[in-house]
């Protein structure tokens, strides 16, 4: 058995679903207070956490076909006894997850390549930022806010809805440098004069190459899967964006270049299942509106320190 011609998922217990009051008895009473929660409450659900929504959504997309196309892999810090209580919840659920590594304290971004895993999502910036370090495309899942996750589209739109930013995410960082390196006028100017240069790739084009791949398998009119840019970029710098993607051959389904307006609406308009991005302002303001996983890359996230 394999995992060629799938694209592949890895993530965290608490992406998945919501562990924040054990999460809070480990940071607080430590981790034996944390072990005997989970087994004393092992038989009691778990409530679907901020990537869940993503998560059905991509196994779904196994349904009514005779081949597996999405895998969903379950990466925990926790240990086989109190990871238990996770896999009863899976179960509850009726999430076809069958797969997992419980490192019982490690990190668990090791297996990210050995289970040739598209994207890692964790509510551990730490094990993010180490996957993001080798090369592999990964996020931090953010908790939603009190007053976050109005209703979208998402809710009740089956359709799979991915949205990316641009610099620093789906592209390199060299733009975003000359940026707050020179300022807007001098940024506008290199991208003008390098319209007809691609960008460099950044974290996440393979996985928007392995979304771009299961696409193919649908007609344009019945693709269960639609892809979003949604980038503060705005005229002129639109061009080499356009180009780059062209370059690459990679589909996008929607191109939004909103010239620094504040983008959580407009992510909401779309329908997104979840947003990426590198800026913590942004992120912010975003998972006000929308599931929102933080990219810790580029030069935005030097400065931050």
């Amino acid at each position: 058995m394999t995992f060629d011609g799938k694209l592949v998922v890895g993530i965290s217990s608490r992406a998945l679903f919501d562990m924040s009051e054990g999460h809070r008895i480990f940071e607080t009473e430590g981790i034996d207070a944390y072990c005997r929660y989970q087994i004393e409450h092992e038989e009691k659900l778990l409530e679907p956490g901020v990537a869940y929504e993503l998560v059905r959504k991509l196994l779904a997309l196994n349904r009514d076909t005779e081949c597996t196309r999405v895998e969903v892999i379950l990466l925990s810090r926790n240990s086989a006894d109190t990871g238990l209580r996770v896999f009863n919840s899976i179960e509850h659920y009726g999430l076809g997850i069958t797969r997992a590594a419980f490192t019982n304290g490690a990190s668990p971004w090791r297996y990210v390549p050995a289970f040739c895993a598209h994207l890692f999502l964790s509510a551990d910036p730490s094990d993010v930022v180490a996957a993001l370090d080798r090369g592999y495309p990964a996020a931090t899942i953010l908790p939603r806010l009190t007053d976050a996750m109005v209703s979208t589209q998402a809710d009740i739109d089956e359709q799979l809805r991915i949205a990316f930013d641009g610099d620093a995410v789906l592209f390199g960082d060299v733009a975003e440098r000359v940026f707050r390196q020179g300022g807007l006028e001098e940024f506008s100017s290199s991208e003008q004069q390098h319209a007809r240069e691609p960008l460099p790739g950044g974290p996440f084009k393979s996985f928007l190459a392995a979304l771009h791949s299961l696409q193919s398998e649908y007609s344009a009119q019945a693709c269960p899967i639609r892809t979003a840019l949604v980038t503060a970029r705005g005229a002129p710098a639109h061009e080499r964006v356009i180009r780059t993607l062209r370059s690459w051959e990679i589909r996008i389904d929607e191109a939004l270049f909103l010239g620094g307006l504040s983008k959580g609406e407009f992510l909401q308009a779309f329908g997104a299942d979840i947003f990426f991005d590198d800026q913590h302002g942004h992120c912010e303001s975003t998972r006000r509106h929308v599931a929102t996983g933080h990219v810790p890359h580029g030069i935005a996230n030097e400065a931050s320190g």
